[in-house]
């Protein structure tokens, strides 16, 4: 593994001003994947996007963890559908222009 795609868990709390307990608590529920370093906590960078929602979503609208995983959880089902919704009309145009 490539530590420079990897963001240490400390300098991401001061840059959002949260809790590392906080990361943690998304890790028990399986939101971020937190990995150690040599006793370093790291995050990928590609999951500061989805972060930075959750974060969001707990400070401005206090949505609790259990309602972060859901919304999660929901916009995981709507990408989804929204790929079978593509896949589906891809095959309704071939069909239609045979």
């Amino acid at each position: 593994m490539a530590e420079n795609h990897y963001i240490l868990v400390r300098t991401i709390c001061v840059q959002y001003k949260i809790e590392p307990v906080f990361l943690e608590d998304l890790q028990g529920i399986g939101l971020v994947d937190i990995i150690t370093i040599e006793n370093d906590k790291f995050l990928h960078q590609d999951t500061l996007a989805d972060l930075e929602k959750m974060i969001r979503l707990h400070n401005e609208l206090n949505v609790n963890l259990e309602g972060i995983d859901v919304v999660f959880n929901l916009l995981k089902k709507v990408n989804t559908l929204q790929q079978e919704l593509s896949v589906t009309k891809n095959k309704l145009l071939f069909y239609e222009n045979q």
